[in-house]
């Protein structure tokens, strides 16, 4: 099968959990698959690169404007891609995709859509964005959620339900236990610098709580390292500066994955303090827990709180609660037995439920029906009998 992947942006422009989710899908395999990746620049020039062993085509873009790549020449890149493969996985929420679709995409190639989230906060623009998504849902011969919670608050999903799948992320626990001398060198120097290390990552934007987390930092007696790229890192700063924690923040960018690694098993516990449900899983959280870290994750209506549950896993808090936030996280810091069984606890979820291989398979199975249904449909788009 051939794939082509098509999201807004990727690494190492922007990191996040989406294009991790795209890497994990498109790290060559023993089944012969080939896969690329479309995206637009975060900002600059057209270019093509490998990135992790993928051939990447990355659209010129103008800058961003409320997350979203002012880049005028990716649809018409998508419509020209579509055709030379067998499957186009589109991953939401991005317009330009639907944009593409309706410029025309070949009968005979299988559409599955990744809804990772719905589009949060652009309700003015909603009215004229429904109608492309709506035609993209109908074009789509199956729909991949992550968690039943996405489809139950989405009310552009319930017209077809029919098509959703539900497949959990999963991650490579080999990836993220495996530590060589040199690493273990690295980890343990951050432990002797950072003795009561607080680690988040995500991308550097509002809906992801960063800035309730440093208003946390104020009540709590430890050092914080935010890792990722985004729009808000100059905010942040400032903030940090306003309520006097920049002696205690790390915000260090996007790290080469043993660099994380070495800080994910340098820290005392994960956080994920995200604000809005922009942040339907959180895939970081399995990759915390897949090290052993406890994590303190916050109460909103998706998946995030029943990934690391609270008082099994971590500790879940309200949303926009700096005070609550710095209670739990103190609590972790403070009680090295708790925050430690609850790590192991989280070490044993991941390897029953969140396997990568199985997701991997699932997903190949879901592209795997999406392009038979297309073979087995006549000119017409009717069934074949």
């Amino acid at each position: 099968m051939n794939v082509l992947h098509a999201y807004k942006v990727y690494r190492p422009d922007v990191d996040g959990g989406i294009p991790e989710v795209i890497a994990k899908l498109t790290r060559p395999n023993a089944s012969g698959d080939r896969a690329e990746i479309l995206v637009a620049r975060d900002r600059g020039l057209p270019r093509r690169y490998v990135f992790d062993g993928c051939e990447v085509r990355a659209v010129g873009s103008f800058g961003q404007i409320s997350s979203m790549p002012i880049a005028p020449g990716f649809p018409f890149a998508l419509r020209r891609a579509a055709r030379r493969f067998d499957v186009l996985a589109l991953h939401y929420p991005f317009p330009l995709n639907d944009l593409g679709v309706a410029l025309g995409i070949p009968d005979e190639v299988a559409v599955v859509v990744h809804w990772h989230a719905d589009i949060i906060g652009r309700g003015a623009v909603m009215p004229l964005l429904t109608p492309l998504i709506r035609r993209t849902l109908d074009r789509a011969d199956r729909i991949i959620i992550s968690h039943q919670s996405i489809f139950d608050g989405s009310s552009l999903l319930q017209p077809f339900a029919a098509k959703c799948v539900s497949i959990p992320f999963g991650v490579d626990t080999s990836e993220w236990t495996d530590v060589d001398a040199a690493l273990q060198r690295r980890i343990e120097e951050l432990k002797q610098r950072h003795p009561r290390l607080i680690v988040a990552m995500g991308r550097l934007v509002p809906y992801k709580g960063f800035a309730v987390l440093l208003e946390a930092l104020t009540q709590i007696d430890g050092e914080l390292v935010i890792i990722g790229e985004g729009a808000e890192r100059d905010n942040l700063q400032r903030l940090a500066a306003r309520l006097g924690v920049s002696d205690r923040l790390q915000l260090p960018g996007f790290l080469p994955r043993d660099e994380v690694k070495a800080y994910f098993h340098a820290a005392k516990l994960f956080t994920l303090p995200s604000v809005t449900i922009a942040e339907a899983f959180g895939l970081v959280q399995i990759e915390a827990m897949a090290v052993g870290l406890p994590v303190v994750n916050t109460a909103l209506p998706t998946a995030v709180p029943t990934i690391a549950r609270d008082g099994q896993e971590g500790l879940t808090v309200p949303i926009h609660d700096a005070p609550r936030l710095a209670a739990a996280i103190n609590r972790l810091l403070d009680d090295p037995a708790l925050a430690g069984a609850f790590g192991e606890a989280g070490r044993r979820r991941v390897a029953t439920h969140y396997e990568q291989s199985v997701f991997q398979s699932s997903v190949r199975q879901v592209y795997e029906f999406a392009v038979e249904s297309r073979r087995n449909r006549s000119p017409r788009g009717e069934t074949k009998t």
